[in-house]
């Protein structure tokens, strides 16, 4: 990760992406799935959300002092860790760092490696637009707005998410009379929402990035509109997948149309960046996200349930 982002980054932020990257990546050690599973949202508060928060808190003199971002990176990263030590000396089983039986471990790990390859692609390829924009396109005032307009893309995610998590105990754990209309109300809401996000994107996208990024990172409009669509149809794609295809255990399909569209987008992404058509990589993304939607339709809509029928009573 870290040779990878120093070969993506330019010249004088290569530092800073890589503390970054660090920082990201090890969220995955974050607790939060504990919390979650055992229904104590403290957790999350207390060894997630709350040592990251200090570390941005206690970032802001020092960045301001002395110019330098990577600083930030470095105590988030220092963050996770120390939240991660205590949560194991807390919670762990008589202060265990590892599995007693790793064979059993791997062993429940591994019937879920379907869903975590999706998961896997997904993630990697969705964070793919603004390395791919930053190692085609020579100039790095070119990327600047680009970069704005991905980083309010990410924001509205965050939506999608929270939908996605309502929606999919309520449609999974419903009767069998209600459960069509469940998925209808599901997968309309999250029409509903991507519309939303789509006209968000592309109407204020450039005005909003210019008042959180100043106007010399302003997102132009036509990356902001193509931002959008893969707003859309992300978020329409998203019923079909957690509450359709995944609970039928329909993985294979999810990954094959998943590596199928991102390698479509990728491959559209790269040839606009290297002609220097910085929205034509946003186009790549929406793209992707189209066909990812239009493969898992049908497959989807064969899952769905069949629609009730009335109950006659004797007597």
């Amino acid at each position: 990760m870290s040779i990878i982002v120093a070969l993506v980054a330019h010249d004088g932020y290569r530092l800073d992406a890589i503390t970054m990257a660090w920082a990201t990546a090890l969220t995955g050690f974050s607790p939060a799935w504990f919390g979650i599973g055992t229904g104590q949202p403290r957790i999350l508060a207390v060894y997630d959300t709350l040592p990251r928060f200090c570390a941005a808190l206690l970032s802001v003199p020092f960045i301001i002092a002395t110019g330098q971002i990577w600083i930030y990176g470095v105590l988030a990263l220092l963050a996770t860790v120390v939240a991660s030590i205590a949560f194991q000396l807390r919670f762990g089983e008589g202060g265990t760092w590892f599995p007693r039986r790793p064979g059993n471990a791997i062993r429940e790990i591994v019937p879920e490696t379907g869903t975590a390859a999706i998961n896997f692609a997904g993630s990697a390829y969705a964070s793919s637009p603004v390395p791919i924009a930053t190692a085609t396109v020579p100039l790095a005032t070119a990327t600047a707005g680009f970069a704005s307009a991905d980083s309010i893309y990410r924001f509205g995610l965050f939506s999608v998410v929270a939908v996605g998590n309502t929606f999919q105990s309520w449609t999974l754990e419903g009767n069998p009379e209600d459960s069509r209309r469940r998925h209808t109300v599901a997968l309309m809401t999250h029409l509903a929402l991507g519309a939303a996000g789509a006209l968000g994107l592309g109407l204020l996208g450039p005005w909003a990035s210019a008042i959180l990024f100043s106007e010399a990172n302003k997102a132009d409009t036509a990356t902001s509109v193509f931002y959008g669509i893969s707003f859309f149809f992300l978020s329409a794609s998203t019923p079909l997948i957690r509450n359709l295809l995944i609970p039928a255990g329909r993985q294979r399909t999810v990954l094959l149309w998943t590596g199928l569209s991102a390698a479509a987008g990728v491959a559209f992404m790269v040839v606009a960046g290297l002609s220097s058509n910085v929205p034509g990589v946003a186009l790549g993304m929406a793209i992707s996200e189209a066909l990812l939607f239009i493969g898992l339709l049908l497959p989807a809509s064969r899952l769905l349930p069949a629609k009730a029928l009335p109950v006659s009573v004797d007597g």
